[in-house]
């Protein structure tokens, strides 16, 4: 699983002219979900993305996390970060999760967000959403946790 974490004065998500999520203070976090993600990676992503270390302390050095300052947190679902971008001039999808696996992970990721952290807003998964936000910094980071990795059955002679 992937999280783009943006460190925000304001961020808001609105679907069809209605604004669906908004927080002021705290992270914005594009979530995309890969091939081979499961339960263990939405996990591991919640608690990397509660505890990343981008808030000044007050030497003004990044040493606080979203839990530490108590901010706010929006969650924006986004299927274009799991994509392919290797070679050639477009994007291929084939290492992103299929859209059930998809929902499920991101609303795993979700439910495990809020029980840290109530001040948790979200985007609306498979929705045209136009996300608006003041990036304090700028900061951006890119956090991913590797989706699981299947064991190379020694039989298997395709792969040599």
């Amino acid at each position: 699983m992937i999280a783009l974490i943006q460190r925000v004065t304001e961020a808001r998500v609105e679907v069809d002219g209605n604004v669906v999520g908004a927080i002021g203070r705290g992270i914005l976090a594009l979530i995309g979900v890969e091939r081979g993600d499961a339960e263990a990676q939405a996990g591991r992503l919640v608690a990397r993305v509660l505890g990343y270390r981008i808030f000044p302390d007050a030497e003004g050095k990044m040493n606080l996390s979203l839990q530490d300052i108590r901010g706010e947190l929006l969650v924006v679902p986004q299927f274009t970060l799991a994509a392919d971008t290797k070679t050639g001039t477009r994007a291929g999808f084939s290492t992103a999760a299929s859209p059930e696996d998809g929902i499920r992970l991101f609303g795993l990721f979700v439910k495990n967000v809020l029980e840290k952290n109530p001040k948790t807003k979200t985007g609306q998964f498979g929705a045209d959403m136009k996300v608006s936000l003041v990036n304090d910094g700028p900061v951006t980071f890119w956090l991913r946790v590797s989706p699981a990795v299947k064991e190379r059955d020694p039989s298997d002679r395709s792969g040599s």
